[in-house]
C-alpha cells in the first residue's frame, strides 16, 4: 500500500477528530478513536510524529490534561522517530504504542471521574491494549513470546501509597551507603581542622602576651572570606564535585603545613624576636602566617559548605525531608564530636610534650589524613552510584578558553555572579535570618562573655561550665531538630527555634537591666537563660540549613552557601568593631541590647517570609499538614 502524503494525513486526522467529537456522547468514543487512529497510522505507514498527532489529536478538544499529554508525547516522538529508521522500525512501533497508551492513561486518571465511569474506562482500556498488541505483532518478526503482552497489560496498574508508606519513604535516604562514607570523610577532614584551630592560637599566645596578633589573623581571615567567598563558591559550582573537594583539601593541607612551619620557626627564634607588638606584626613569618591562615579558613569553609549544602542533599534526597533532617543532624554531631575530641587530644599532647613537638605531631596528622580524605571522597561517589558527578567538564573547558584574556575580569565576573545568585534565591530571608544571628556576640559563650563574667568576679570553673553546657546544647539540638521536623514540619520548626531563642534572650536582657546582677542568683538565672537560648539557636541553624538545601538548586548550592558565610563574616567584623569602640565593661548592656535586636530582627524576617510562602507547596515539607 502506498504511503499517504502529509496533507492527506492531516486531512484524515481532522476528519477523524471531528468524527470523534460527534460520537463522544454515544459512549463508544474512547474505543473508537483509538482503533481508528491505530488503523490509519499503520495502514498508511505514516511517520511517527504524524501518528502521534492522529493518535492523540482528538484528546486536545476536551481536557487540559489531554492537551498536555499531546504536547509532551509529540516532543518525545521526535527523538523516537529518528531511532525508528532502518531495521528497527517494528521494534520502535510496538514500544510507541505502549508508551502512548501509558501517557494517556496516566494523565487521564488524574481527572475527577465517578466510580462507574472509572470501571467502564478500565474495561475498555484492556480491550484497547489487546488491540494494540495485535497490531504491533503484525510488524514484529516471528518468534516473539506471548509474555510481552502480559507485561504490557500490567504496566498501567498504579498503586497509591499509604500515609505510613509515605513516612517510611521520607525517612529512608536515597543512598545510605554513600551517606556513611560521607560521614567518615567529614570526620577525617573536620577532625584535623579542629585540632589546628586549637593549635595555632595556643602557640601564638606563647610568643606574645597580647591578644592583638590573634585578633589580626582572625580579622584578615574573615575579611578574605567576605571578599572571596562568593568567587570560590561559583568556581566550585562550575567544577566536578569530587575534583573540587580534593583540590580544596590539598590547598587547605598545604596552607596548614606552611603555617605550622612558620610558627615552629618563630618558636625556635623567639629570643631574637622583638618584644613590642609592632615588631611582631612586621615579622616575615607572621605575614606568611596571616596569608596562609586566610587561605586555610577560606578553603575549610568551602569544603564545609560543599558537605552541608550540596553533597548531603544529593545523598539523602531533597524530596525526603526526614532522611535529610537525620543526615543534617548526624553531620552536626560529627562536627561537635570532632570539636570535643580534637581540642581534648591536642590539650593532652600539650601537657605531655613541648609546643614544637605538638606542632610536628599535628603536621604529621595533616599529611596522613590527606590521602584518606581523597580516597573516602572517591568512595562516597562510587557507593552512591555516581550521584555526585555532573557533566560540566566540557563547559569548564570552554569557559577557561573564552575567559583566558584576563584573570582579574574572570574573578570579578564570578564574584558578581555569586552575589546575584545569592540575592535572587527564593529563600533569601531564611539565609539573612541566619546572618542576623551572627550579630549576637554578647549574649553567647565567647570572648566577650568570658571577659564580662571575669569582671563580675565569677569563679573560673563556673565560666568553663557555662561554655561547656552551651556546646552541649548544640549536640542536643541535633536530636530536637529531627523531632520538630517530624511533628511540626520544616517551616514551623524553624520558627519555633527563633522564637525560643528570642524569648530567652529577652529574659536575660531584662535581668541585666534590672540592676540585680550583683546578686549570685540573678547572675545564675542570667547565664541559664543564655545557655537555654543556644538550644533554639542551634535548632534554627540546622533547620534553616535544610530549608536552603531544598530551596536552592544543586548547581548553585556552593555559591549561595559561601556567600552566606561571607555575610556572616561581615557581621562578625561589624560587631568586633563595635566591641573595640565600646571596650569598657559598663557598655556591656548596649552590646546585649544590640544582640537581642539582631535576634528579634531575624525572627521577624523569617516570620514574614514564612507567611508569604505558606501557600507554596514547594516549601511546605511537613508530612503531617
Amino acid at each position: 500500500m502506498s504511503k499517504c502524503t502529509v496533507s492527506q494525513t492531516l486531512a484524515t486526522w481532522c476528519n477523524v477528530s471531528s468524527y470523534f467529537c460527534q460520537g463522544e456522547a454515544n459512549g463508544w468514543f474512547r474505543v473508537g478513536r483509538e482503533a481508528m487512529a491505530v488503523d490509519i497510522a499503520f495502514h498508511c505507514s505514516m511517520s511517527f510524529p504524524l501518528y502521534v498527532g492522529t493518535r492523540l489529536g482528538p484528546y486536545c478538544c476536551f481536557s487540559p490534561c489531554h492537551r498536555t499529554t499531546f504536547v509532551h508525547t509529540c516532543l518525545r516522538s521526535r527523538f523516537s522517530h529518528k531511532l525508528s529508521r532502518g531495521n528497527r522500525r517494528s521494534f520502535i512501533t510496538k514500544n510507541f504504542v505502549q508508551e502512548l497508551f501509558l501517557d494517556v492513561n496516566h494523565t487521564c486518571t488524574d481527572e475527577n471521574m465517578s466510580q462507574d465511569s472509572h470501571s467502564h474506562e478500565t474495561s475498555q482500556s484492556v480491550g484497547l491494549l489487546e488491540a494494540d498488541s495485535k497490531v504491533a505483532s503484525e510488524d514484529n518478526p516471528a518468534g516473539q513470546s506471548d509474555t510481552e503482552a502480559g507485561v504490557l497489560l500490567a504496566l498501567p496498574t498504579l498503586q497509591v501509597q499509604s500515609i505510613q508508606e509515605q513516612e517510611a519513604l521520607a525517612a529512608t535516604p536515597a543512598h545510605p551507603e554513600g551517606l556513611i562514607a560521607l560521614y567518615t570523610t567529614f570526620f577525617s577532614g573536620n577532625f584535623i581542622e579542629q585540632v589546628w584551630n586549637f593549635a595555632w592560637p595556643s602557640a601564638i599566645a606563647l610568643l606574645h602576651n597580647s591578644l592583638l596578633p590573634v585578633a589580626v589573623i582572625s580579622f584578615v581571615s574573615k575579611l578574605v572570606i567576605f571578599a572571596c567567598g562568593p568567587w570560590v563558591g561559583a568556581k566550585m559550582d562550575s567544577l566536578p564535585r569530587v575534583f573540587a573537594f580534593n583540590t580544596l583539601s590539598i590547598v587547605q593541607t598545604v596552607a596548614q603545613l606552611i603555617s605550622a612551619g612558620a610558627i615552629i620557626y618563630a618558636l625556635k627564634k623567639s629570643p631574637s624576636l622583638g618584644s613590642s607588638t609592632h615588631s611582631l606584626l612586621l615579622q616575615p613569618w607572621f605575614l606568611i602566617l596571616v596569608a596562609m591562615q586566610a587561605i586555610e579558613r577560606l578553603t575549610g569553609l568551602a569544603c564545609g559548605v560543599a558537605f552541608e549544602r550540596d553533597w548531603v542533599v544529593l545523598l539523602a534526597g531533597a524530596n525526603r525531608p526526614i532522611a535529610l533532617a537525620d543526615a543534617n543532624a548526624m553531620l552536626c554531631r560529627v562536627d561537635y564530636l570532632c570539636e570535643m575530641t580534637g581540642t581534648s587530644l591536642y590539650g593532652i599532647l600539650l601537657s605531655m610534650f613541648s609546643p614544637i613537638t605538638c606542632l610536628k605531631i599535628a603536621a604529621a596528622i595533616m599529611i596522613a589524613s590527606l590521602p584518606i580524605m581523597i580516597v573516602l571522597a572517591c568512595c562516597t561517589n562510587q557507593l552512591s552510584k555516581g550521584v555526585l558527578e555532573r557533566p560540566k567538564l566540557s563547559k569548564v573547558r570552554e569557559l577557561l578558553e573564552s575567559q583566558s584574556h584576563s584573570a582579574r575580569t574572570d574573578g570579578l565576573e564570578m564574584l558578581k555572579r555569586g552575589w546575584i545568585q545569592y540575592l535572587s534565591q527564593p529563600a533569601l530571608p531564611v539565609s539573612l535570618a541566619a546572618v542576623f544571628l551572627f550579630f549576637n556576640v554578647a549574649l553567647a559563650p565567647g570572648s566577650l562573655m568570658t571577659s564580662f563574667l571575669t569582671q563580675q568576679g565569677m569563679n573560673p570553673s563556673i565560666i568553663g561550665a557555662f561554655s561547656g553546657i552551651g556546646a552541649l546544647m548544640g549536640f542536643g539540638a541535633t536530636f530536637l531538630s529531627t523531632t520538630l521536623v517530624r511533628k511540626l514540619g520544616l517551616l514551623r520548626s524553624g520558627a519555633v527555634g527563633l522564637v525560643f531563642q528570642a524569648s530567652l534572650l529577652a529574659v536575660a536582657v531584662l535581668i541585666y537591666w534590672s540592676n540585680s546582677m550583683r546578686h549570685l542568683h540573678s547572675l545564675q538565672f542570667f547565664l541559664a537563660a543564655i545557655v537555654l537560648s543556644r538550644l533554639g539557636h542551634f535548632t534554627y541553624d540546622i533547620i534553616g540549613g535544610q530549608i536552603l538545601q531544598t530551596a536552592v538548586h544543586s548547581s548553585e548550592a556552593n555559591t549561595v552557601g559561601t556567600t552566606e558565610v561571607s555575610l556572616a563574616s561581615l557581621a562578625e567584623l561589624v560587631m568586633l568593631g563595635v566591641a573595640i569602640i565600646a571596650n569598657d565593661v559598663s557598655h556591656f548592656g548596649c552590646l546585649a541590647a544590640l544582640s537581642l535586636a539582631a535576634v528579634v530582627g531575624a525572627t521577624v524576617a523569617y516570620y514574614r517570609w514564612m507567611s508569604n510562602t505558606s501557600a507554596l507547596p514547594t516549601f511546605d515539607l511537613s508530612l503531617n499538614d
